[in-house]
């Protein structure tokens, strides 16, 4: 059923070259524009948008450790591995298919966002689905490797979120050090005087 459903997707992959296009875009740039999103939302003068950012990136980087763990645990070649009529769109290296490293960023970013800031997250949560859609489109993953990755997420960022209280020290001391970089503590007082 797996592989019944990968090809009901990478079917499309090179018919429309239009298509194909957009959805090499989203596999190889998304993660650049959640970095962009949070770099913004970093730069917003509100503190409560640079915390977070600081628990975002951690769920982040929770979600990718434990995908780490899962593919030295258990490997799943990448469809292009195992079936010879898979249609690739970009190259990648043969290594496990499961999880989706792509799609547990994306959706671990948005998840937590979203948590917060429901406008934003939504916004990141859509442009997360493309994302895994898209991993599938190019020929890089099976579903289930997606949904996995979207439970991984998803676990990653209500745990981060339920003890973000506990790991408050951290974010506050990040901002602290932040702001004592010279030009932002010029344009900080500056703010303070107007």
């Amino acid at each position: 059923m797996n592989y019944n459903l990968f090809q009901l997707i990478n079917q499309f992959a090179g018919r429309f070259p239009v298509l194909d296009g957009l959805m090499v875009v989203i596999s190889q740039v998304s993660l650049h524009i959640y970095a962009l999103i949070l770099i913004i939302m970093w730069f917003y003068r509100k503190e409560n948008y640079k915390h977070t950012v600081v628990f975002a990136t951690m769920t982040g980087i929770a979600g990718l450790v434990t995908n780490f763990i899962i593919s030295h645990i258990y490997f799943e070649p990448r469809p292009f591995v195992t079936h010879d009529d898979v249609q690739l769109l970009f190259y990648h290296a043969a290594d496990a298919s499961f999880p989706s490293d792509h799609t547990t960023g994306a959706f671990a970013l948005s998840l937590f966002v979203y948590l917060c800031h429901r406008k934003i997250g939504s916004a990141m949560i859509i442009l997360a689905v493309f994302t895994g859609i898209s991993r599938i489109y190019v020929g890089h993953h099976y579903p289930y490797d997606v949904l996995g990755s979207i439970m991984i997420a998803l676990t990653a960022s209500l745990f981060i979120f339920k003890i973000r209280k506990y790991l408050s020290s951290i974010p506050k001391t990040l901002i602290f050090m932040f702001n004592r970089i010279p030009f932002v503590a010029e344009r900080s007082q500056g703010e303070k005087k107007e």
